[in-house]
């Protein structure tokens, strides 16, 4: 990464100068000292002050925040280039990079001991042996580069390799075919000096899509998801034609995949991945047979027992058989919904996980942000100029082969070796082959330099004396066929680019199908699916509530814990909270039950406004609230006392009821009759209609109901 360059307006400050300071005199106890009594003189400060501006030629004047800020660049552009953050044209960190020269330096079709690879490895990188071991078991685990033999680990168990003196690697024949060509690789000396290390390698392949890569460096961070190896030799080829791509992630553990927030895999994006749970014939047992990205059978295992211990689902039983493929059983109790269960495992556990792509890679040496089917756009027409070169290497071998095979047979069938039999001397041997190939010059597709001439000296008797013209003349003619294939390759690039991914899908491309099926899914509500696992209980003497009260209270509603309960107190107050297994909810309440936003309630209430106010009536719905806020749904006089309180699922749903009222002198009324019909249907901060100005003794529900009071 270039540095900037900073103009600093350079200010002169005082140097402080530290000085060491003196041990201090111990006595023959240990003490100091001060601890021995002693007087002790005062210290002068270890700090001494340096003025600059006296001319002093040893004083200097030293700024540490440039420094520092000197370093921390220096720093930070290392990590981000050379340790986190893998390179555009070949998908490589440096340590992967290391670890495929060093292996392909080890390769003579046998298997390496990884031990003995990150030996060899460690010659390139500075970092130690533990990088180099972790970075090669993740690379074996993609089987893409490698071909491994022994215990790698599982990524499906979560289940580490073995200890790398007992596992082994070598190139797999994919890695051979588009990962190495020495003539087309730049070199540059190792961190020691003494050895030479590719800057990149030239890999004909978006192998950065394939395998994804990770990493966090100084402010800066790296996720590209993996992508599946044959949508990705179709991409290619479509970049080639000038057709729009759409690359979607695909992972080697399988799920299901909902990807419609992807952003080509930039920052801000998320894709959500599910696990496959499949229903069986036996409805109280599920299989989850494929897992999301980035967990392991274990890990899901053991999160989904702990949501069963927290009552956010309802289990009996579950069992990990995962071995070569993913299998756990989960066994339901009695009578419950496997749809239920089965949303509610995507909702409370790690069965759906979100996954933030941010896809950063190193071009220029600068940290660039592309989306992927920008990074395959420019892989396939990275891989077309590679191409390229290598033909045109291999047209300029050819053409220097007929060169020399030309030239030989001109030497030998005009019997010009004959005319250096008498030369005494070395200019005499030259000039005599000159003078012998002179009339034949113009047969040549090239100018003949002076190395030409050396190079027929060499030629042995005995090559001379088997000379076979019509093998020299089939020679010729196949290095012609060749030359002209190789150039129309060249002029056609595109299309032989075209063919080489077709033979590379072909050759390498089976049994490396999509394991995540791509779907949609909408967003699974908890609350919605949360399974109701507990009983609320309300004892009206002690005033609390919830799922612990068995004993001493009174069953209320079935709920989940993460459901609500409404309390509607005797003083016309109104309170919603979380369920807990003991809560104080007030002596006596009007009304305790669970709340459910989306399952709106009517409620119809009488109240005393105060202790000698009016009778009052409402009828009103509860819809936004705020946990714990206590609300109050009188007027909020003090003595104020609920008569009657009922609730109901429906409007058309109301009570009728007789307001009785208390004895008084001249009253010839005893009890009004009233009707909640009549009442219209407000909000909750409504204070209500004037039933009555009388002091009422009781309210009593109609038509044999039960009676609230």
């Amino acid at each position: 990464m270039a540095k900037k360059k900073v103009v600093k307006k350079v200010v002169k400050r005082k140097v402080l100068k530290k000085v060491p300071r003196k041990k201090p005199v111990r006595s023959k106890t240990g003490n100091s000292r001060k601890e021995t009594g002693k007087p002790t003189k005062k210290k002068k400060s270890p700090i001494k002050k340096v003025d600059t501006n006296k001319k002093n030629k040893n004083s200097e004047v030293i700024h540490i925040d440039d420094m520092y800020s000197d370093w921390f660049i220096d720093y930070a552009s290392y990590v981000i280039l050379e340790r986190a953050v893998p390179s555009v044209h070949d998908g490589l960190k440096p340590v992967q990079r290391r670890i495929l020269h060093s292996l392909k330096e080890k390769d003579d079709g046998r298997y390496n001991k990884v031990a003995n690879v990150v030996g060899h490895t460690m010659q390139y990188h500075p970092h130690g042996d533990a990088s180099i071991a972790d970075a090669l078991v993740v690379m074996g685990q993609k089987s893409l580069l490698i071909d491994t033999q022994g215990n790698w680990g599982n990524i499906f168990t979560g289940d580490k390799a073995a200890a790398s003196r007992y596992i082994e690697a070598r190139l797999s024949k994919f890695a051979l075919a588009v990962a190495f060509n020495a003539k087309t690789t730049e070199w540059a000396l190792s961190y020691d000096g003494r050895n030479k290390e590719p800057i990149s390698l030239p890999v004909k392949f978006p192998l950065l899509l394939a395998h994804g890569a990770e990493g966090i460096a100084v402010g800066l961070a790296c996720k590209i998801l993996p992508h599946n190896f044959n949508e990705l030799i179709d991409g290619c080829i479509a970049a080639l034609r000038k057709k729009k791509t759409k690359l979607l992630p695909d992972f080697p553990t399988g799920g299901l995949m909902d990807a419609s927030d992807y952003n080509g895999g930039l920052r801000g994006g998320k894709v959500r991945v599910r696990a496959r749970i499949e229903k069986t014939k036996n409805k109280r047992l599920l299989k989850i047979t494929e897992i999301p990205f980035g967990t392991t059978a274990g890990g899901l295992m053991d999160n989904i027992v702990a949501a069963n211990e927290k009552g956010k689902i309802k289990i009996s039983k579950i069992e990990d058989i995962t071995a070569e493929k993913v299998e756990i059983h989960i066994h339901l109790p009695v009578g419950l919904d496997p749809d239920t269960v089965i949303e509610a495992l995507y909702a409370f556990t790690d069965c759906e996980i979100s996954i933030s792509p941010n896809s950063c890679v190193i071009e220029d040496d600068k940290p660039k942000f592309l989306k992927v089917d920008e990074l395959l756009k420019k892989s396939a027409f990275h891989t077309k100029w590679l191409l390229k070169w290598e033909l045109e290497i291999r047209l300029g071998e050819l053409r220097d082969k007929w060169h020399h095979s030309s030239l030989e047979k001109i030497f030998i069938e005009n019997r010009i070796y004959r005319r250096i039999e008498d030369c005494t001397t070395w200019e005499s041997v030259i000039e005599e082959i000159w003078a012998g190939l002179k009339p034949f010059l113009k047969k040549l597709k090239r100018k003949v330099i002076e190395e030409d001439v050396v190079r027929l000296t060499e030629i042995k008797i005995k090559r001379i004396s088997k000379y076979d013209s019509f093998k020299a003349n089939e020679l010729i003619k196949g290095l012609e066929k060749d030359i002209k294939e190789v150039e129309k390759n060249i002029s056609q690039i595109t299309r032989y680019t075209v063919r080489y991914y077709k033979e590379l899908k072909e050759k390498f491309g089976k049994g490396r199908e999509r394991k995540t099926e791509v779907s949609t899914f909408g967003k699974v509500v908890a609350k919605n699916v949360a399974v109701a696992t507990e009983t609320i209980y309300l004892n009206a003497k002690t005033g609390f509530a919830g799922w612990g009260l068995k004993r001493d209270g009174v069953s209320v509603d079935k709920c989940s814990r993460m459901d609500d309960i409404i309390i509607f107190g005797r003083e016309g107050t109104m309170q919603v909270s979380k369920v807990a297994e003991k809560t104080y909810v007030g002596k006596n309440p009007a009304h305790v039950s669970i709340f459910r936003k989306e399952e709106p309630k009517y409620y119809c209430m009488i109240y005393r406004d105060g202790r000698d106010g009016p009778t009052m009536i409402k009828r009103f719905t509860v819809k936004g609230v705020t946990r714990e806020k206590m609300y109050d749904l009188t007027k909020g006089n003090s003595g104020t006392r609920v008569l009657f309180f009922s609730v109901h699922n429906t409007e058309e749903d109301t009570p009728l009821v007789n307001v009785v009222l208390k004895a008084a002198p001249r009253l010839r009324v005893k009890e009004i009759e009233v009707n909640f019909a009549d009442i219209a249907v407000k909000g909750r901060a409504s204070k209500g209609n004037i039933v009555t100005k009388h002091k009422v003794e009781k309210v009593v529900r109609k038509k044999g109901q039960m009676e609230f009071l």
